[in-house]
């Protein structure tokens, strides 16, 4: 059991040292950050229908290109993933060819429809 204590508390230290974002990376996106896509562009411009995370987990990616669709209405390239075939794997997201993070990809969206929210205005 102490080994297991060690090698836990290795991998915590070396968790800690990375940004939100770096985390994000390593926890996948998957079926929680496309509901969280979906519930925020839907809310900002109506492009998509709102879809929880289990939604999108078993809908088995029939929602991706609604998702997609709903950011290039704000000028954003994204790639999106439900967690059956994304696990793993975080959505990615580009605008003019550079990738950006999600967080950067809503503050484009909302300076790009002059609709700035907080995630207490989407995430319901």
């Amino acid at each position: 059991m102490a080994k297991r204590e060690e090698i836990l508390k290795k991998i915590n230290l070396e968790l800690n040292k990375l940004s939100d974002e770096e985390l994000e990376q390593v926890a996948g996106g998957n079926a929680e950050q496309t509901s969280n896509d979906s519930r925020f562009l839907n809310s900002l411009n109506g492009s998509t229908d709102r879809y929880g995370p289990e939604r999108i987990a078993w809908s088995f990616g029939i929602h991706n290109a609604e998702i997609e669709k709903g950011w290039a209405t704000v000028g954003i390239k994204a790639t999106v993933y439900f967690a059956c075939g994304g696990f793993g794997k975080s959505n990615r997201y580009y605008l003019n060819g550079r990738e950006i993070s999600q967080e950067e990809a809503r503050q484009h969206a909302m300076e790009v429809t002059q609709h700035y929210m907080t995630e207490k205005d989407w995430k319901w």
